[in-house]
């Protein structure tokens, strides 16, 4: 049974201000990657972040980075963020509070 993929609303926003073909591969990387094993960890594209609680995975889509989180209970993934490698390092130093 697939995981049931949820964006949060920022999320979506951040989803908006990439350009379309950027944006296309993204979702397919996300719908591939996520729906089926979104913990499972590997070299190239998901890892399980450290020194946080939540976002506890990153998938790399690119030049894009997906910040997300998984319930196992019901099932569901939660994207929490999509941004470039760039952006992607302020968001990490903001939510680990350092």
């Amino acid at each position: 049974m697939p995981y049931q993929i949820e964006f949060v609303q920022q999320a979506e926003e951040d989803l908006d201000a990439i350009r379309a073909f950027d944006r296309s591969a993204i979702l397919h990387a996300v719908e591939h990657q996520l729906s089926h094993e979104p913990e499972h960890v590997s070299r190239a594209r998901i890892k399980r972040l450290r020194g946080v609680e939540s976002p506890a995975f990153r998938l790399r889509a690119g030049d894009y980075r997906v910040f997300y989180d998984v319930d196992e209970t019901v099932r569901s993934v939660t994207v929490l963020r999509v941004l470039s490698k760039e952006q992607s390092l302020a968001y990490l130093r903001e939510v680990s509070g350092a």
